[in-house]
């Protein structure tokens, strides 16, 4: 089954076959899950979300007609159950990757060691990489998961377009306005963004 195609994957989910359906979440689990992460910022929500599209993608695998890309589909799918976590739970908090660790010596961040960096350097980029994961956790969800599929997860307008079932200009200027959300954000604090 390794060797075959989600299309011809697709086709036996179709006719029932639960050995195919396994194989394409194999495949694409860990991709999404990754997603899903980047949108929630929390492993078990992640997991969560992930385990929830899955369960939709099995009940809704009849209707999939292949007029756009599996991935695609599934994107759409990862990106709705989220927006329906976030409606559920709007007061559960999370927690960032980047959030101070507790140690015996009390609160200290998260050291990723570079050879390239100095401690200053290094210093500087982590707080700006916690500001912006910080002002990307303040957008609206649906601003959110605009951002992470064009800049994280690399996806096209017209990728996006059918993962949301919009229209390639609603897309456009929805990511703008995430964009400019972003900015207006992310100005409070000009000292970490100065050019030069």
């Amino acid at each position: 089954m390794a060797g075959l195609d989600d299309t011809v994957l697709i086709e036996r989910c179709q006719k029932g076959d639960r050995t195919a359906f396994d194989e394409l979440i194999r495949r694409h689990s860990e991709r999404a899950y990754k997603y899903a992460f980047r949108l929630t910022g929390n492993a078990e929500e992640a997991s969560d979300v992930v385990g929830d599209a899955f369960v939709r993608v099995f009940n809704a695998m009849k209707n999939f007609k292949g007029q756009s890309a599996f991935t695609t589909w599934l994107y759409r799918i990862i990106t709705n159950c989220f927006l329906d976590l976030r409606k559920k739970d709007r007061s559960k908090q999370t927690t960032s990757l980047d959030a101070m660790l507790q140690t015996p010596d009390g609160e200290m961040a998260r050291q990723i060691e570079d050879p390239n960096r100095n401690p200053y350097q290094e210093a500087e980029r982590s707080s700006r990489e916690d500001r912006v994961m910080h002002a990307v956790d303040q957008l609206a969800e649906y601003q959110k998961a605009m951002i992470m599929m064009f800049h994280v997860e690399m996806l096209s307008y017209e990728e996006i377009a059918e993962a949301l079932d919009l229209p390639i200009g609603t897309v456009k200027s929805r990511l703008n306005r995430a964009r400019l959300s972003l900015r207006e954000i992310l100005t409070r604090d000009e000292e970490l963004f100065r050019l030069g």
